[in-house]
């Protein structure tokens, strides 16, 4: 009789590293920060992944990347730090600053596909050098001491299966606790439906985790993708954009979804922590980008979206924003 699949309410361990369950943030480029990370563990992520950070960065000792990207919180264990590059000692460097920021795991990013990233030879562009991606895990692996993860494509082109074999590889000889597995072609994008038969074809190829991602708007394509690849766990990206309680929903603690007062709450909590870690005046600007994603659950008004956009004052944005939390009755 074959064993019960494990719910995602169910914990794992990656490397060693325990982990409360098999619903992951995945690394979010220019995003996810500490705030963003501790957003989603407060609302049920058992695992939260840093935005890339530049190896390169690390070793050079850039003053920003230190000072802003490597900034964990107490609240967040445990805590992946991602890092991209296309050079081994440099990564091997870069791992362990990032380990002795008080990382947990250490995942390489081998499936970026934006072209200033693969041109340097990193992101998906690592599919084409597999014996360089194996040594650029095992250094990173040595230098922090750490279980290092690698989460990358299924291949560059469509029907590429370089991905599949270099997940193999990584894990056979480089050692890496686990593998994030996108199931599309880096030339894809975001567009098409995810592979989640590739997906499964390796999770039974593998004795590592596999952690799908790729098409996970929500809560209930999660579901569909984790019973489909077979996957040990999913990793939400753009579906917990401004939708944090897909992690509750996720791990059962939510069913209904959130009322507009948590919603503006939620968002006046994103303000506050930006406003922490980047100062009033980088935060104004810095948080356009948030805005959108709330946009629909606040209710917010054609005229309330233009003045947040435009907005260069974070008390007239928490007045709009708290005006939507407690509305004034009509009549």
């Amino acid at each position: 009789m074959s064993a019960t699949r494990p719910e995602l309410t169910d914990p794992f361990e990656i490397g060693g590293v325990p982990i409360a369950n098999r619903v992951l943030l995945a690394p979010l480029a220019g995003i996810g920060n500490w705030f963003v990370r501790l957003q989603a563990k407060r609302h049920g992520a058992g695992l939260a992944v840093s935005e890339m950070v530049s190896s390169f960065a690390l070793h050079y000792k850039n003053e920003r990347t230190l000072r802003e990207l490597l900034v964990l919180h107490p609240d967040e264990h445990p805590v992946s730090i991602q890092l991209f590059g296309h050079d081994a000692e440099v990564m091997r460097s870069g791992a362990e600053i990032a380990a002795s920021a008080g990382a947990d795991l250490i995942d390489i990013n081998m499936g970026c596909p934006v072209p200033k990233v693969r041109k340097t030879g990193a992101g998906a562009q690592l599919l084409r050098d597999p014996d360089l991606a194996v040594a650029l895990a095992v250094a990173a692996r040595e230098g922090s001491g750490l279980p290092v993860t690698v989460k990358l494509r299924s291949g560059i082109s469509q029907g590429d299966r370089a991905g599949f074999d270099l997940a193999i590889r990584l894990a056979e000889e480089a050692g890496v606790a686990a593998i994030g597995f996108h199931p599309r072609a880096a030339t894809k994008g975001h567009a098409g439906k995810p592979d989640y038969a590739l997906t499964r074809e390796l999770t039974e190829r593998l004795e590592v985790p596999v952690i799908v991602s790729g098409g996970l708007s929500g809560a209930e394509a999660a579901r569909r993708a984790y019973e489909e690849s077979g996957a040990d766990a999913v990793m939400i990206a753009r579906g917990s954009l401004g939708n944090p309680w897909v992690f509750e929903e996720l791990t059962g603690r939510r069913a209904a979804p959130p009322s507009r007062a948590e919603v503006a709450g939620e968002l006046l909590w994103v303000l506050d922590r930006a406003e922490e870690h980047l100062g009033t005046e980088r935060a104004q600007r810095y948080l356009r980008k948030f805005y959108p994603w709330y946009f629909e659950g606040i209710g917010a008004s054609r005229q309330v979206r233009d003045e947040l956009q435009r907005s260069a004052d974070l008390s007239r944005a928490r007045e709009l924003i708290e005006a939507a939390r407690t509305p004034v009755p009509v009549g």
